[in-house]
């Protein structure tokens, strides 16, 4: 009797004591997160020093800041990464104003990978028209909000005002560690002089260099862990959430969507999750264009996340651009959505697009170099002449 009992006891120790550590991992990613933005901010104003203003010149031109950010992310293929170390580089001394185009334009670099998912569809041509118009609807949403807001924020610094307004009361004493952040300095500022130590070998600033180096590498590495230990957890939880996400309306999907990002914690994930759906014909595009947007949204909670491990003179900074990031994404559902007109675009855009990838592939390779690497190059190039 004893003996079964114990084999039937084994099963549950087998099924909970993974899952104990994976929660484990997850609280260890999440330290080494706060430590590598951290690391970032203090290996950014290390390195930089008296050269900060040389250094932010190159990237002050906004459509130059705008296409770093494509570019970083489409290489990283993560926006959550990309905004968590430009959190960092915010802490170090990198001015908000400078940094809102990179947060721009690393929506628009994370939406490759639902390109890449599309192509498994390339066998049938009526399915891969689906699929990929399903990849591109959020690839021309984010464009089209960029296309609009990106002006509108060099004309009149919107983005700025209102997350200055947010972060004012903490713009005062320019230290979030006072209040209720105040845990967090005591937890990774002896990791962070640790590691700084480490690097004081390297000769001058280079030092500063590559600890800012060491910290996006552990940015990148702390995220993707996180995001298959989110995944592991969470797969069942995500997955109800999907599924009664589509077609009850677009507030539910939006927020459905939103849902499943932070879940997963990776925006990349959740629109790729839809486009077999779309390719298959089980859902349409438009049914699942709502789920999309709300992943832009979920997608944030990192960066603010992120801007937590952030204390003293530049804390409000780091939290501001975090907040620059939701706001972005919230104000650009809330207009383009909102206008009939304008929320038919998208669609518009992503289905004739379809129809050219359906009848030659040729297509999807012009699309791809054009906004990952032509236009980024060329303008980048043109910012360096002037």
């Amino acid at each position: 009797m004893s003996v079964q009992s114990g084999t039937f006891n084994s099963p549950q120790h087998g099924v909970s004591s993974p899952r104990v550590l994976q929660w484990l991992g997850l609280l260890v990613m999440l330290y080494l997160l706060l430590v590598s933005v951290s690391m970032i901010g203090s290996g950014f104003k290390w390195a930089v020093g008296e050269q900060a203003k040389e250094l932010f010149a190159f990237a002050s031109n906004p459509v130059a800041g705008l296409m770093i950010g494509i570019v970083g992310t489409a290489l990283i293929q993560s926006s959550s990464t990309v905004t968590a170390i430009i959190v960092g580089l915010v802490a170090g001394g990198l001015p908000v104003g400078t940094a809102i185009p990179m947060v721009m334009g690393a929506n628009i670099g994370t939406t490759v990978t639902n390109t890449l998912v599309s192509l498994g569809h390339a066998r049938c041509k009526e399915e891969f028209r689906r699929a990929f118009s399903c990849a591109t609807v959020h690839d021309f949403f984010n464009l089209l909000a960029v296309f609009i807001f990106l002006p509108l924020e060099m004309m009149t610094g919107l983005l700025a005002k209102l997350s200055g307004w947010l972060v004012s009361p903490l713009l005062q004493t320019n230290d979030l560690s006072m209040k209720s952040f105040n845990f967090i300095k005591p937890l990774t500022q002896p990791a962070v002089n640790s590691v700084k130590s480490l690097f004081e070998v390297f000769p001058t600033s280079w030092g500063g260099v590559a600890l800012v180096i060491f910290g996006i590498v552990t940015v990148i590495a702390s995220i993707t862990v996180m995001g298959k230990l989110m995944k592991t957890l969470m797969v069942g939880k995500a997955r109800t959430v999907l599924n009664n996400a589509i077609g009850r309306g677009p507030l539910h999907g939006i927020t459905s969507g939103m849902l499943v990002t932070i879940l997963v914690q990776s925006s990349s994930t959740t629109t790729s999750l839809v486009v077999p759906l779309v390719g298959s014909n089980v859902l349409s595009v438009r049914q699942v264009y709502p789920f999309t947007l709300g992943a832009n949204i979920g997608t944030c909670i990192t960066a603010l996340l992120a801007a937590t491990a952030v204390v003293g003179g530049n804390a409000a900074f780091a939290l501001q651009i975090a907040l620059v990031h939701l706001l972005f994404n919230c104000i650009s559902i809330l207009f383009i959505f909102g206008i009939p007109v304008l929320r038919e675009l998208p669609l518009k855009c992503a289905d004739t697009l379809g129809g050219y990838a359906a009848k030659s592939k040729w297509a999807v390779v012009a699309y791809l170099s054009m906004i990952f690497v032509v236009l980024p190059g060329l303008v980048l190039f043109i910012s360096s002449l002037f």
